[in-house]
């Protein structure tokens, strides 16, 4: 199957985004329950997206008649922002690993305690995982940065589904 059948494909555009999600899903799992690399918050936060991206290809998938195409092709444009939300989230964590920017309190570390019986609820309390430290990296790019760079590319792939779907080519 080409690339521009599976664009054109009623239910192939889903399945591969579905797929895709499930597969970084797993991936972020596996890293945390297997290699032992706990997430920071940032990290938990680029998990969502890929979880409502699976959730939109569920009911595109659902939406698969030829009637439906103008629903599924919402469904997948739908999916094209939310990854590309995503794919924010994990530029913005790949900027605090970086140290280019500061990132959240609840993940560098911040304090805003004004006495010590507050500063040591918060230690207690606090995230063990810091944010702006690269737990794990391949070729100079962390887990944050290869998350951003599939994003983007499932993100382009969505949006081109949602064309296909919504502007279906006329066969003579």
């Amino acid at each position: 199957m080409s690339f521009h059948e599976l664009l054109g494909s009623r239910r192939g555009p889903a399945l591969v985004l579905i797929l895709a999600s499930a597969g970084l899903l797993l991936g972020a799992v596996f890293f945390q329950y297997v290699v032992g690399l706990a997430p920071c918050v940032l990290c938990i936060y680029q998990r969502w997206p890929h979880g409502i991206v699976l959730a939109l290809g569920l009911l595109a998938l659902l939406a698969g008649g030829r009637e439906r195409s103008r629903a599924r092709g919402g469904l997948l444009a739908l999916s094209g922002v939310v990854l590309l939300l995503g794919a924010g989230i994990a530029v913005f964590h790949v900027g605090v690993e970086q140290r280019w920017w500061e990132g959240l309190a609840s993940c560098t570390g911040g304090t805003g305690a004004t006495t010590v019986d507050a500063l040591r609820a918060q230690i207690l309390n606090a995230p063990v995982v810091r944010c702006d430290d690269i737990a794990w990296s391949l070729f100079g790019i962390s887990m944050a940065g290869y998350n951003a760079l599939i994003s983007v590319a499932l993100a382009a792939f969505a949006f081109l589904a949602a064309g296909a779907a919504l502007h279906p080519r006329r066969t003579a």
